[in-house]
């Protein structure tokens, strides 16, 4: 093409004295051409650094590109202004970004796509959702999917649930619901805002589904508390020989986490480990938290052992693994060494040290914890701190010192704050401040029966009868109800559950003959049932009775009749274990030579040889 042009331009000016210097015009023309191919070669290498930029988050490198494409006059390039927009985007500098994209001659779709995807992966759902709307108005720029699943992911972080179904709407009408992309976009919103079956419906009316698809609806399913369909839907997906990610593998952990689920949780162990995504942080931090969860803390610390690599995510699981189960010693020594790591202990960490000092009574400890937070890792107290040193100071009886705090910290007090003040008055029958605590959570969740019952065992605590019959009338006659207590026990893979005097299980009259010899053989042993857990207004005979009957006494009896001598049996129960029940689990621990797990609703016992682990302080 070259040499076609420097001929024409040799004929047209031969002859002409002014211009009769052929020779002259080809080495202009060559030196142009070489000036522009010099040119084109220098921004094609600017443009490969920049994008290295963006991966490496290098913005100092990143702008000298910048300011050497705006000397060679080639900042109005589209495809080097989408570059740069994106390296901008990347490391985080977004006004830049839009400066950059504001300025742009001419904008392709990319551009748009490029802008839109950096707000919202930068937390600025609000102006991404702004941007598209303006892309739409402008109608200069048509939109692709990747446009419509940008502003859809927007939407899912802001929970935004009308927004969501107007992008609905829009795929719907634009015939993009079908794309893969759209689609996945679309479920995660819906399950993000809560709204699990609509997000299953477009599941299940996706022709085209990917491993992210998959990932998100189980990880939605985890989000919404539905575990068991959790994992049947990554059973579905075995079955149909799909491949899975690290991701979707860690929200089958959390499943079966949530589930307690220790038999499926190790089956699922197996395939993290056949897959090869043992070491990814993330499978690796649920795995931890799912043996912890399940009780079984020595194999949680065996796994975080076993990892060469650990981030503060990691190092803050373990630590709350080793918190749940009252292994308060662990965890100062785990916080210790998370220092010498390198790593900086965040907000998350502190909350289970603190939680740790408030499971065995250790005040000074916790109050000494909380100043090390402030003055040496600069990191702000929140509700959450505030909340773990009201316990702190409650469970060791140190009331109204815990009073003064909820009055004189920087925040409002929260439900849980006044919770746990309530439950240390139960403990320590101070029946003043037992009335103010209930009053502000009167206030604070009118519907919830707990307060109003908890209120009343205090008064029966204090033998106020009268105030006990008022209280419970105002439970019966309002809308507010009690959650029933109840246990389960998981034997052969099958979960077993029972409530207080159960009826209904089919094997319900070998177990209440097996736990009166039990009771006796304990009574040998010097265990007394001791009445005062139990508030009812009835003789003391019949309290004996309705304690014998606690659901989590009928799940050890079964797990006892069911199980092998000698292994673990772990009991999960919705509510706080109850003094006599945790006497008579040591006493059983003892006579069946086996250690037994309790998880209740704050934590972990284990109980072995007539002890427990929280040293009697829950």
């Amino acid at each position: 093409m070259f040499y076609m042009i420097a001929k024409v331009f040799i004929t047209c000016h031969t002859g002409n004295p002014a211009l009769n210097q052929p020779y002259i015009c080809i080495q202009y023309l060559l030196c142009a051409s070489a000036n522009a191919n010099a040119n084109a070669t220098e921004l094609s290498t600017l443009q490969a650094t920049l994008q290295s930029c963006a991966r490496e988050r290098a913005p100092v490198r990143g702008k000298v590109c910048h300011a050497k494409i705006i000397g060679m006059g080639l900042n109005n390039d589209t495809l080097t202004s989408n570059i740069l927009i994106n390296f901008y985007s990347k490391c985080g500098l977004i006004s830049d970004a839009r400066k950059m994209f504001d300025e742009m001659p001419q904008r392709c779709i990319v551009s748009w796509n490029t802008i839109i995807g950096s707000y919202t992966t930068n937390g600025r759902e609000q102006e991404a959702v702004a941007l598209f709307i303006n892309m739409l108005r402008e109608g200069k720029t048509p939109y692709s999917e990747f446009t419509v699943s940008s502003v859809l992911c927007a939407c899912a972080a802001k929970r935004d649930v009308f927004e969501c179904k107007q992008l609905h709407v829009f795929a719907l009408k634009a015939a993009m619901d079908w794309n893969v992309f759209v689609g996945t976009a679309l479920l995660d919103v819906y399950a993000k805002c809560g709204l699990i079956t609509d997000a299953s419906r477009v599941f299940e009316s996706m022709p085209e589904r990917n491993e992210v698809t998959w990932s998100s609806m189980v990880a939605g399913f985890v989000q919404n508390e539905l575990y068991e369909e959790a994992l049947i839907l990554f059973r579905r997906a075995q079955v149909l020989g799909l491949e899975y990610n690290q991701f979707t593998i860690s929200s089958v952990i959390c499943a079966c986490a949530g589930l307690a689920a220790l038999i499926q949780g190790k089956q699922v162990h197996a395939v993290l480990c056949k897959t090869g995504f043992g070491s990814n942080m993330f499978a690796a931090s649920s795995l931890v938290d799912m043996y912890a969860k399940c009780g079984c803390v020595v194999d949680a610390y065996f796994v975080f052992s076993g990892l060469e690599e650990k981030n503060v995510v990691l190092w803050n699981t373990m630590i709350s693994g080793f918190s749940r189960h009252a292994c308060s010693v662990e965890v100062m020594i785990l916080f210790e060494k998370m220092q010498q790591a390198g790593l900086h202990p965040n907000e998350q960490t502190y909350i289970s040290v603190l939680s740790a000092c408030s499971h065995i009574g250790m005040v000074e400890k916790g109050k000494s914890y909380f100043d090390l937070m402030v003055k040496q890792h600069n990191v702000l107290p929140n509700v959450f701190h505030y909340s773990c040193m009201i316990d702190i100071l409650g469970r060791a009886g140190l009331i109204h010192e815990a009073y003064d705090l909820i009055l004189n910290m920087p925040f409002d007090a929260t439900a849980s704050m006044w919770g746990s003040l309530l439950a240390s008055c139960r403990n320590y029958r101070n029946l003043e401040l037992a009335e103010i605590a209930a009053k502000q959570l009167f206030g604070m969740e009118p519907d919830n029966a707990g307060n109003h019952l908890l209120l009343s065992n205090i008064y029966a605590a204090n033998r106020r009868w009268e105030e006990v019959a008022r209280s419970r009338k105002l439970i019966r006659d309002s809308e507010v109800k009690k959650e029933k207590s109840k246990s389960w026990v998981e034997i052969k893979g099958k979960v077993h559950t029972f409530t207080v005097g159960e009826r209904n299980h089919p094997r319900i009259a070998e177990i209440y003959s097996k736990l009166e010899k039990l009771v006796e053989e304990m009574k040998n042993l010097g265990y007394k049932p001791e009445t005062e857990h139990d508030l009812h207004d009835v003789e003391d005979s019949r309290k004996q009775e309705l304690l014998i009957h606690h659901s989590e006494k009928l799940a050890l009896t079964f797990g006892l009749m069911c199980l092998c001598p000698g292994v673990p049996i772990r009991i999960m129960k919705n509510l706080r274990i109850c003094g006599d029940c945790h006497i008579f689990m040591k006493f059983a621990s003892r006579i069946a030579g086996r250690e037994i797990i309790v998880r209740d609703l704050n934590r972990f016992h284990h109980f072995t040889n007539g002890s427990c682990s929280c040293w009697d302080f829950w």
